[in-house]
């Protein structure tokens, strides 16, 4: 991180309590959208499915349509927990001979893996998976939903038809990827101008520049009449596959008739007095777990040796996921490329929700038939065979995201966050802060953390106090740094916690667009 920082600024988010819903999500306007669900009486799945659309549309470049993901749902009326898994598959006809290895190191975006031959698995339509959100969306919406599916797309739709607005921080994430959107012409028509970032708009009054975003457009509202499984069984689909084959992919019409996101029981488990639940299987959850595990067996009563048990926990519990579950780390650079949106509504329904494209803008290809940006799912196998997570056809892919649920006393809260391997270190703590140490959810996000993701070194946030930091030097090589609007060093959450019958939410408070959003009129 740069040392030109500024060492006097202070950056705070205002958390206001509430007895009606809040939505908190890295986009304010996808955050209002869910909040206006929730004001025309739909309740946290119906302001969830609305977020999802919505931020796809606004955030292009780290969820959308043509992503996947999971996500935690607390049920009130029952006070029950459920997950819903939309995670990417590979497609049926994925061959890895098609994939051979250059021999020449480590490749160099978010996975250390062995080099591919044109980077196939990271980049272009080859580095394309089966999407799972629509249809995740489509299935949360049928169980739980009150609105009609319509409506709830109908703000992604109008946000499409409008197109982004390109400020400061857009023009930013889109000139960091340049170069990889210029290898794609319909990426680049979407993105660029004339292969260079785009103009900024707000210099003045008078200067406005909008993505076109209108195909895109078209598309959310064939899915809003049709409903979700036309992006599976119907004609966008078909449309979507033949765009990808035409430009080299293997994904088909096949890959998306046999696509089903799953419905799951939780993993759940308690850590002294709170009840945790998170997702099972090829998740982060199982790690937080793990991680949770080793802490509750440590004298978490004083900062200091808070930090140290984080530090000793994380690094047990992914030793263990890159030994066991194939998975293995980002470069320390790597963008952040997810989103998490929390909501919870007036009668203490919650969701917890993380949906990505995996890299910063997925596969850097866009489908010209439907206006979606593609994922980069097939990024997510080791392209070595023969190990427990290698690339292979119609697998499940081995996310890093890892929504939270959790309980205590009168406290309910759903938190996550984006940034690949940083997310379960960023829970981790902050399960902790609000489990061993009672915090609210405006201290729990403004408290600094530290990143433990499978290194050897850990990176601390240098606002943290010097004996905190000393006690990690005492066992760990620790490098020092502060949290920044772009890129992220740490994992960016969000999240909602329901006190009693009062409501509140936050997002990272570095992030310039992510806002927590209250339900302004009663259900």
């Amino acid at each position: 991180m740069s040392d030109n920082l500024s060492r006097s600024m202070l950056t705070r988010k205002t958390v206001i309590e509430t007895e009606y819903g809040v939505v908190a999500a890295q986009h304010r306007l996808a955050a209002q959208a869910g909040a206006d669900v929730l004001a025309a009486g739909g309740d946290a799945v119906d302001a969830a499915v609305a977020v999802s659309f919505a931020i796809g549309v606004l955030e292009p470049w780290m969820s959308g349509p043509a992503g996947g993901g999971a996500l935690m749902l607390w049920r009130a009326e029952t006070g029950t927990a459920q997950a819903l898994n939309y995670g990417m598959r590979s497609p049926a006809s994925l061959d890895p001979a098609n994939y051979p290895l250059t021999g020449k190191g480590i490749a160099g975006d978010l996975f250390p893996w062995e080099e591919v031959l044109d980077d196939r698995n990271v980049q272009g339509a080859t580095a394309v998976a089966v999407p799972g959100l629509v249809d995740g969306m489509g299935q949360m919406h049928d169980r739980f939903g009150r609105l009609p599916w319509a409506d709830l797309l109908a703000p992604s739709i109008a946000f499409a038809k409008q197109g982004l607005l390109v400020d400061w921080y857009a023009a930013l994430v889109i000139a960091s990827s340049t170069r990889a959107l210029a290898q794609d012409r319909d990426a680049a028509a979407l993105f660029l101008e004339d292969g260079q970032w785009p103009t900024i708009s707000g210099w003045t009054a008078l200067a406005e520049k909008r993505l076109d975003q209108s195909r895109m457009a078209d598309s959310l509202d064939q899915i809003a009449r049709h409903g979700a499984r036309t992006l599976y069984d119907g004609d966008l689909g078909a449309a979507m596959a033949g765009d990808i084959q035409a430009k080299g992919g293997c994904l088909t019409v096949d890959d998306l008739h046999a696509y089903r996101a799953q419905m799951l029981d939780p993993l759940s488990f308690d850590y002294r007095k709170t009840r945790f639940h998170v997702p099972p299987g090829l998740t982060a959850g199982p790690t937080f777990q793990q991680a949770l595990a080793l802490m509750e067996t440590r004298d978490m009563r004083t900062k200091p040796e808070a930090f140290a048990a984080y530090a000793e926990g994380l690094k047990s519990a992914y030793a263990a996921r890159l030994g066991k579950m194939g998975d293995t780390g980002e470069t320390e650079h790597a963008p952040g490329c997810t989103t998490h949106f929390s909501v919870v509504d007036r009668a203490g329904n919650m969701v917890s929700q993380t949906q990505t494209l995996l890299s910063i803008f997925g596969s850097r290809v866009v489908s010209p038939s439907t206006g979606f940006l593609m994922n980069n799912g097939i990024m997510w196998f080791d392209p070595v065979q023969e190990r427990p997570n290698s690339l292979g056809p119609n697998k499940a892919c081995l996310m890093n995201v890892c929504p939270i649920l959790g309980e205590t006393g009168e406290t309910r809260f759903a938190f996550g966050a984006s940034g690949g391997r940083k997310i379960v270190s960023a829970m981790a703590q902050m399960a902790s802060f609000v489990a061993d140490f009672d915090m609210d959810i405006s201290d729990a996000f403004h408290h600094p953390r530290i990143d433990v993701s499978g290194g050897d070194t850990i990176v601390a946030d240098d606002t943290l106090p010097s004996e905190v930091i000393e006690r990690l030097r005492a066992d760990h090589p620790v490098h020092t740094t502060r949290r920044s609007p772009f890129p992220y060093a740490f994992a960016c959450p969000a999240g909602v916690m329901r006190l009693g019958t009062a409501n509140s939410g936050c997002t990272e408070i570095m992030s310039p667009w992510g806002d927590a959003i209250n339900q302004e009129t009663p259900q």
